[in-house]
């Protein structure tokens, strides 16, 4: 059974006419459907739960990197089985800013060729990130499908959604709020364990943890990720000279950034950051906050994403 779920405010100058033609492709193919039009932030996790726990097995989101993010919360906590979960299949119309997750499987705003892409498409099996924190000793888990980011990820994220009230909704926002959090952004010290590896003492600037390569509308922080084979590919810099930053911008979007030689590569199934300070965070561009330590580690083949490649 079919779930949709759509947030209207993601993309909206297109939103009626490519409402218009789901429902008239999902005429034609006598498709039976439900859909939920979601109404706040987080509300998409709710729905998603929802339609899960009412035996919707494949559930299609419009929308962008946050309302895919929130529908994986939702299917990841909804009370059912692993098993029952990982033949729930996923997929996406992108109608976002950044659209990081659809780009790795080459589906753009041209919604025609996404819908096409998922009703013909198959179910892929896809890992899915957990990252766990504590508030007041009680333990808190947050779902992610694409990259979960530290330092200037969040605060990019912050500049380029304020963006949008003067520049309107382009995946170039992101670029633009690089360049502003490059000298607003204060380090704070880490220690990070991943797997067996250790960086002590270090001064976190930026950090992305990547199931998928790409994040911030396109930049390839991890170029190597793959969200299919149970680990992550992590990139980790302490504040850099001028001079590092005049070589880091140009490879951005070529993948080249973790070929620099100031710059930390790490992989591994699970990462822990310990540090006693705030930690502002990005899980798929949704925004977080918590303070002190907490873990990030990677579920195998959690969920699956439907789409043909």
């Amino acid at each position: 059974m079919l779930g949709i779920i759509i947030n209207p405010k993601s993309g909206k100058k297109a939103f009626r006419r490519q409402r218009l033609y789901l429902w008239k492709l999902l005429k034609k193919r006598h498709e039976p459907f439900t859909y939920r039009v979601t109404k706040y932030a987080g509300h998409a996790i709710e729905l998603a739960r929802e339609l899960v726990e009412t035996g919707h097995d494949q559930i299609l989101v419009l929308g962008g990197d946050g309302t895919v993010s929130e529908t994986i919360n939702g299917i990841m906590t909804a009370t059912i089985t692993d098993e029952q979960r990982k033949k729930v299949s996923f997929g996406i119309m992108p109608r976002g800013t950044g659209n990081d997750w659809g780009r790795y499987w080459g589906l753009t705003r041209k919604f025609k060729d996404a819908l096409e892409s998922f009703f013909s498409g198959t179910p892929h099996p896809v890992d899915v990130g957990c990252l766990t924190y504590w508030r007041n000793n009680i333990e808190h888990h947050h779902y992610f499908i694409n990259s979960i980011g530290f330092g200037i990820d969040p605060l990019t994220c912050r500049i380029a959604t304020n963006l949008k009230n003067y520049i309107g909704s382009h995946h170039i926002n992101y670029f633009f709020g690089l360049i502003i959090a490059l000298f607003k952004i204060k380090p704070i010290p880490v220690d990070l364990h991943c797997d067996n590896h250790i960086l002590e003492n270090k001064s976190l600037f930026t950090m992305n943890i990547g199931n998928g390569p790409y994040s911030g509308g396109g930049i390839k922080q991890n170029p190597d990720a793959d969200p299919t084979d149970g680990i992550f590919h992590s990139m980790f810099l302490e504040p850099p000279t001028f001079k590092q930053i005049c070589q880091a911008v140009p490879v951005l979007f070529s993948g080249g950034l973790t070929q620099l030689d100031f710059v930390y590569s790490l992989i591994g199934k699970k990462l822990k950051i310990d540090t006693k300070q705030h930690l502002a965070l990005e899980a798929d561009g949704i925004m977080m906050d918590i303070m002190g330590p907490c873990e990030v580690h990677c579920i195998h083949h959690a969920i699956n994403m439907q789409v043909r490649i």
